[in-house]
């Protein structure tokens, strides 16, 4: 469960806020734009990365004024970068704390940028990832966002806050994820519970307003400046760097702008040996296993049909059908999201048995699911598992038909001799899996 909300007084405003994690040093966050930590709980990257900071933190989170569950503001009267730093310093009063390294992403770069250069005093490091350090092009900074994409940019967030508007901004942003629906559905849902249409783009308007250029020479704080080498905003954060006097750039591989994207322990790994002086050697859990992905088919629709009380009853017979399938056949549950399960095996024959069995129990509930399987190594992080393995169970499970459970070529390998019979299903790119995978169906169990 997301940590408790709580509100600092910052003049005549409550500025939303929470505590993460009991770590030995205090580190501020100050997110972006319309980013608000409240729905951010919901993204699984974005969790993990408040996590991984508060495993070495007391991570403070807040929303920014006019942003998620902070008060609102006037749109006659968008608050300042310098109304904003007084914010965050109520926030650090309001929980005690006398310094702390800050962290500023994307716009909160600036402000962050701002606050270290006014406040050394309360500040132990700056971390600046994506940063810019002025929002419009000027004739001495053509990095900056020309007017007339300016014009464009208010226009479009006016006349289509919702997952357009979030879709256009997730490709310039964050590529990796444009095309996830599933991922496109979660920023839109976010960015709706950051800002109205007309706060969204009155908040612009005040970003549209920043420029910290004469203030990064006075910084005098250590400063870690960081981008992804290939994202939007890469030329602008290099130049951030020159700026400051002493930063250390780091330059990591990738094309996204959200640092909870991507390789984001790569993002954590520099961090925290910046602020504690140590990089972290995780002793990863690496296991070969099979994963098992189930999905129910056509649930949204079926949802849709049932209504809420009577899909909840159905989809609670079918949670208890997949766990008590999962005991049966030495299943491990890692996580369920929505109607679906991952699963991991400690043998592939095992794995199908327990597809095939979930599958024939659902067709009683009158459901139709579907199923992917994989054999690779994963890492165990606690009760997590990663790798490409994972990825690529999911590829082959969003390849799947109704009712079949299919099978990467791994899988059906390992089970030679078993008397476990297949189709093939042909060869397929798997989105986001390097080569050309050949896929089977089970074709009895």
């Amino acid at each position: 469960m997301p940590p408790e909300t709580r509100y600092a007084k910052s003049g005549d405003l409550n500025i939303a806020y929470q505590t993460v994690g009991d770590g030995p040093l205090d580190l501020i966050l100050v997110h972006g734009w319309v980013q608000s930590f409240d729905p951010s709980w919901e993204i699984e990257d974005l969790k993990r990365f408040y996590e991984r900071l508060a495993s070495f933190s007391r991570l403070i989170l807040f929303d920014k004024r006019g942003v998620g569950l902070s008060d609102r503001v006037m749109l006659d009267d968008l608050p300042t970068l310098e109304t904003r730093m007084d914010d965050m310093r109520a926030v650090m009063d309001a929980v005690g704390s006398e310094r702390a390294g800050v962290l500023g992403h994307s716009e909160g770069a600036a402000m962050a940028a701002l606050f270290a250069a006014t406040y050394p005093e309360r500040t132990t490091a700056l971390v600046m990832v994506g940063g810019f350090a002025r929002f419009r092009e000027a004739p001495d900074y053509p990095l900056g966002m020309s007017d007339e994409a300016l014009v464009r940019k208010k226009r479009a967030i006016t006349e289509s806050w919702g997952s357009e508007a979030v879709r256009r901004v997730l490709r310039q942003l964050a590529p990796s994820i444009a095309d996830d629906e599933e991922q496109v559905q979660l920023y839109t849902r976010a960015a709706a519970r950051g800002a109205s249409p007309t706060a969204a783009t009155a908040l612009m308007r005040m970003s549209a307003q920043i420029d910290v250029r004469e203030v990064l020479p006075a910084i005098r704080v250590p400063t870690l400046v960081m981008h992804r080498a290939d994202e939007a905003l890469a030329e602008e954060s290099r130049d951030v760097g020159e700026r400051i006097p002493g930063a250390k750039v780091v330059e990591l591989p990738g094309v996204d702008h959200m640092p909870w994207l991507g390789d984001q322990d790569a993002v954590l790994d520099e961090v925290e040996e910046f602020l504690t002086g140590a990089r972290p050697h995780p002793a990863l859990d690496r296991v070969l296993a099979t994963v098992l992905f189930t999905d129910i088919v056509g649930s949204t629709q079926l949802a849709a049909d049932l209504g809420d009380r009577r899909w909840q009853e159905l989809l609670e017979r079918h949670n208890a059908l997949v766990r008590r399938e999962l005991d049966r056949f030495r299943g491990r549950e890692v996580n369920t999201a929505g109607d679906g399960f991952l699963a991991t095996f400690d043998g592939p024959a095992r794995a199908i048995a327990c597809a095939c069995a979930i599958r024939d129990g659902a067709r009683t509930l009158g459901l139709q699911i579907r199923f992917g399987l994989h054999t690779g190594e994963l890492e165990r992080h606690g009760s997590d598992v990663r790798g490409i393995a994972v990825h690529t169970g999911a590829r082959v499970a969003a390849k799947a038909g109704s009712g079949e459970v299919l099978a990467s070529s791994t899988v059906k390998d390992l089970v030679a001799g078993s008397g476990l019979e297949f189709e093939d299903r042909g060869s397929h790119e798997l989105k986001g899996v390097p080569g050309e995978w050949r896929l089977y169906a089970v074709a009895n169990a």
